[in-house]
């Protein structure tokens, strides 16, 4: 619904494929290892990326709220159960053990679903143990 002090929004033009979005989350785990002399990447136990819907070598942004750090990164599967995020190579410099971050990772959504579209958040303890997910969508008024 459209007025004079909320207009509708403009539709995307239809030169745009794609649209940028975050399509899975990690909220607050807690960083467990930084190895600055690795060659990149954020190492991630395979049971967190399995419940967020990511996969090895996709591209995320990991924040640390700790320090307010921002990095891009690929993700690599770490042992199941682990609890490991290590950030490795020059993230190290930026991120340490006992560090709470968020690890978000984007797709390319089409235009048409965007206003459709859901993110996966996988919430963890301490341990960075599972302790809930959820599908956040467009009617959620309060995203993690």
């Amino acid at each position: 619904m459209s007025s004079p002090q909320h207009p509708s929004p403009a539709p995307i033009s239809a030169t745009v494929s794609t649209v940028r979005m975050a399509i899975a989350k990690l909220h607050a785990v807690t960083v467990t290892q930084a190895d600055l002399h690795y060659v990149g990447s954020i190492t991630i136990d395979e049971d967190l990326l399995d419940a967020a819907g990511m996969v090895p070598f996709q591209m995320v942004q990991i924040t640390n709220q700790s320090t307010g750090a921002f990095w891009q990164t690929y993700t690599i599967a770490g042992a199941r159960g682990s609890g490991i995020i290590s950030l490795n190579g020059s993230p190290a410099r930026h991120f340490q053990p006992g560090d709470k971050a968020y690890v978000v990772a984007e797709g390319n959504v089409d235009p048409a679903l965007m206003r459709s579209h859901t993110l996966n958040v996988v919430f963890v303890d301490l341990q960075n143990r599972i302790t809930k997910v959820e599908v956040q969508g467009p009617a959620d008024p309060t995203p993690a």
